[in-house]
């Protein structure tokens, strides 16, 4: 995998076509259209998180991401929990991407709009994405490059014409915090329930650092990667939000759920139907590179759990494919695992809410779990020795970081419906607590962490080798 290609995988995980089409409707009912400056807000915070992924892969290149950088950072049973809690996360998430491009895929096929096609549209996605990942890494890269290319170049093209034919909108909108938005808790608690637009969007860039063992020199350029993947995704969505919140000409209709689905009905009011389909083609390919992404990740994670014989079956995850560069019952699980969930979403009635708040919050958990041990690790002694180093600046931006994860995480299962019933009401949080209370049950009983002989916590420097060079990263698989 090039590093041209490294950076179009955390793009398409990233993805902002995905992020905002998906959430658009969700963050303009919260908050009106000043829930866009979240975009920013979000954007700045997760940028101090890639600056700490950058200094910990720079120095540890090893397939497998948050895991093995926990492992290293601190020790083998945070890292197992770490794991556990962002493998979760991701396969929710990969469910949550296919759910919400089950309307656009229902269309562009010409199915009924419900429940049932929205479920078997996103299927088909997952299918389709688990075909693609199992014909290996060259594969991903082109279709990765593809996808990032279709996507870069259809928001700029779709946001352009929406500015300069369907705008609706004066700028002054996105300062609106009375009018639009009717929340009896006041502007700031519809403002902060919008965050969620944001949180979503930015996560991806440490895509780049699963599939470090397949790029070359990944110590400097992975790092270079994930900060291009927010620069260039953060900018392509705020500009595909600015373009949709002008082109909306009647925000009432959207937040009274009039209009429920108000991305449709701009494409349809600025293309027609023929355009509008052609428009969800590109729609679909982002989400399809966005789901292939997500199932690299997913896979090269288990994988690298598997091969510090960390998991139940690990001799089964830790086959490789050595001429396709790629863990296919791994791989397996990253798209059957998310297909149970989609086919549970039948019983919820805000589904992809629940799905994508809970996929979040496991995702923001699991970064967090790295730049608490990466706080940690720097009180300790460790300095990072990789080509990507923050300086001096370093303890400053990983204590700022770990600051604005747990900021976000207590917004996001923060309960915002008192005529809910309670559980209903904590849903986010209690499912959270249900995954680390599972993951951390097994950790107890079964020990995993024990039959693994991997290195752990060598980071932190002993107190006679303080005067020694750090001990070289693991070897690369290329």
């Amino acid at each position: 995998m090039s590093p041209a290609a490294n950076f179009a995988l955390g793009f398409t995980y990233l993805s902002p076509v995905v992020g905002i089409y998906t959430l658009f409707a969700v963050g303009l009912v919260s908050g009106g259209p000043a829930m866009i400056w979240w975009l920013a807000i979000v954007g700045v915070g997760q940028l101090l998180v890639a600056l700490v992924f950058g200094e910990v892969v720079s120095q540890f290149p090893v397939a497998g991401g948050v895991y093995p950088w926990a492992r290293r950072l601190w020790g083998r049973r945070w890292a197992w929990m770490t794991g556990w809690i962002y493998l979760v996360a991701l396969l929710t998430t990969i469910a949550g991407v296919v759910y919400g491009s089950g309307p656009f895929l229902a269309q562009l096929l010409g199915f009924s709009p419900g429940t049932s096609s929205t479920i078997t549209c996103a299927l088909i996605l997952l299918a389709i994405a688990l075909a693609i990942n199992l014909m290996g890494t060259r594969w991903l890269a082109t279709a990765a490059v593809v996808g990032f290319t279709a996507e870069l170049l259809g928001a700029l093209a779709v946001g352009w014409w929406l500015l300069l034919t369907e705008r609706h909108q004066s700028l002054s909108v996105l300062f609106d915090t009375g009018d639009v938005v009717g929340h009896s808790g006041g502007y700031l608690s519809a403002f902060l329930a919008a965050a969620l637009i944001g949180i979503y969007q930015y996560y991806g860039f440490e895509a780049c650092g699963d599939v470090a063992e397949e790029v070359p020199d990944p110590s400097r350029q992975i790092p270079k990667a994930m900060r291009m993947t927010i620069y260039v995704g953060g900018a392509a969505a705020i500009f595909v939000c600015l373009a949709l919140l002008l082109a909306v000409s009647d925000y009432a209709r959207v937040i009274d759920g009039t209009d429920a689905d108000p991305v449709t009905t701009i494409l349809h009011e600025a293309f027609g139907e023929t355009g509008t389909k052609v428009v969800l083609v590109v729609v679909m390919l982002s989400f399809l590179s966005c789901a292939l992404s997500l199932m690299a990740a997913a896979s090269r994670l288990l994988y690298a759990y598997a091969r510090d014989d960390m998991v139940p079956g690990a001799r089964l995850f830790r086959t490789f494919l050595p001429g396709r560069h790629v863990p296919p019952y791994a791989m397996v699980v990253a798209a059957v695992a998310p297909a149970v969930i989609v086919l549970g979403s039948v019983f919820s009635t805000k589904a992809l809410t629940s799905i994508i708040s809970f996929a979040t919050l496991g995702i923001y958990l699991g970064f967090h779990m790295v730049t608490a041990a990466a706080l940690r690790a720097r009180l300790l002694g460790w300095v990072p020795s990789g080509p990507f180093t923050l300086g001096r600046w370093g303890l400053l931006v990983n204590a700022a970081a770990l600051a604005y994860g747990v900021l976000a995480m207590v917004n996001m299962a923060w309960p915002r419906s008192p005529g809910l019933p309670w559980y209903d009401n904590w849903l986010v949080a209690l499912s959270a607590a249900i995954g680390v209370g599972i993951g951390g049950l097994y950790l107890v009983l079964a020990r995993p962490h024990e039959r693994s002989d991997a290195v752990a916590g060598d980071a932190i420097p002993a107190p006679d080798d303080l005067d020694r060079p750090s001990p070289p990263a693991e070897g690369a698989i290329r």
